[in-house]
């Protein structure tokens, strides 16, 4: 059951859209800058920051493990607002974004683990290339203007969306280890703090915050990683209205709140600054081989061929077999360079990296492969689009 008043669904999600695509652009520039800095005078300068100890932990995994934490909550809380009344909220809704994103997830992975079937000490990286970066591809989406019909922009970000979930349920699955039991019993206690709070019908956000903060110390102590609290603390804040309440005060659920509050730091703040701290490819001295290196081939290919033949490929059959028509308004060459620009693996694909690999040279080669792959997929997406020829807009009823 939906808790908006007709109509506000598709605008809150244009908000988003636009939100994101500005996210998106910022995101660009900032690394587009951490790569100049990398690769200046100043790469010495970036890199001894990054590595500069704040207590317990350096710079860089204070971004890593703790701001992504709550970019992980925006995740989560994206998450729950679509699939419960948002534009995921019905199976129709769902299959075509749904199915696009499993297809679009499943043959990047396969092609990387074809391109680095010879080499093992390199296919723990298979989930690399999965990841769609939904402020990024909605950033080249927003160059285009009206040329793209919304129903690929809200077939993109509905999409991306999913496409987080699978990286979220990726990462807890295949990339948790060195278990701790007695953290992770402690979690599961904070966890049901929170859930307690939720059936009791708790609408202030502050003491889920709280809680937040505890559950995300025992799970970086737990061996999960810690990102990963911030999606739990997500599927735990209510989204129901306040019994009682007219309904001006009550639309706003605690997740809406919350979800409002996070998503400019996140889209103009965390997100940027994890891109600096992490895109910054210095290639001072690097070996031309590194280009042809079997990970960051894999990378390259798996985010450019395979989210294009997975993700566009998909749609093909859908549509074909008349279980789900084309998004309104859009062509079959617009369809294509949408499914080009779902190979823009920015974000989640670096996180998956430095997940995937400790190895700084390997690391290297991921982060190269991603850019790579990025670019390619934004300019091609980018001039598929830009020529498409448009369909006439159907007017409203």
């Amino acid at each position: 059951m939906t808790n908006s008043r007709p109509g506000k669904g598709n605008l809150s999600f244009r908000t988003f859209l636009q939100s994101e695509s500005s996210g998106g652009i910022i995101l660009m520039v900032t690394a587009v800058l951490a790569i100049l800095v990398a690769n200046s005078p100043l790469h010495l300068v970036y890199s001894t920051v990054l590595h500069a100890h704040i207590g317990p932990l350096s710079l860089q995994h204070w971004i890593n493990d703790a701001l992504m934490a709550v970019f992980f909550l925006m995740v989560g809380l994206e998450i729950k607002r679509e699939m419960t009344d948002g534009q995921l909220s019905t199976w129709p809704r769902r299959i075509l974004p749904g199915v696009a994103a499993l297809f679009g997830m499943a043959v990047p992975a396969l092609i990387y683990i074809f391109i680095n079937r010879d080499h093992p000490e390199v296919l723990r990286g298979w989930a690399i290339p999965s990841a769609t970066d939904i402020a990024f591809a909605l950033g080249v989406l927003s160059l285009l203007g009206p040329r793209v019909p919304v129903s690929l922009k809200i077939f993109l970000a509905a999409l991306a969306i999913i496409d987080d979930l699978g990286a979220v349920v990726v990462i807890a699955v295949f990339y948790t280890s060195g278990l701790s039991i007695p953290d992770l019993i402690a979690a599961a206690f904070v966890i049901g703090a929170l859930l307690v709070l939720n059936r009791g019908g708790v609408r202030s956000l502050w003491p889920y915050l709280l809680l937040g903060v505890v559950l995300w110390v025992f799970v970086f102590r737990s061996g999960v990683h810690a990102t990963l609290a911030g999606v739990i603390l997500a599927l735990c804040v209510p989204i129901q209205r306040t019994p009682g309440l007219p309904e001006a005060k009550g639309d706003v659920s605690p997740l809406h709140r919350l979800e409002q509050a996070l998503h400019n730091p996140v889209a103009f703040f965390i997100v940027p600054i994890f891109g600096f701290a992490n895109a910054g490819v210095s290639l001072i001295g690097v070996d031309p081989a590194v280009f042809v290196a079997p990970a960051t081939l894999g990378v390259a290919a798996g985010l450019f061929a395979g989210k294009m033949i997975g993700v566009f490929g998909a749609v093909f059959v859908l549509v074909k077999t008349n279980i789900v028509d084309l998004p309104a308004d859009a062509t079959w060459r617009q369809v294509f360079g949408v499914s080009i620009l779902c190979g823009i693996g920015f974000t989640m694909s670096l996180f998956i990296g430095l997940l995937a690999f400790d190895d700084p040279i390997v690391q290297e080669e991921v982060k190269i492969g991603i850019l790579m792959g990025s670019l390619l997929s934004g300019l091609v997406g980018y001039a598929i689009l830009a020529t498409a020829p448009m369909l006439p807009r159907r007017k409203a009823a």
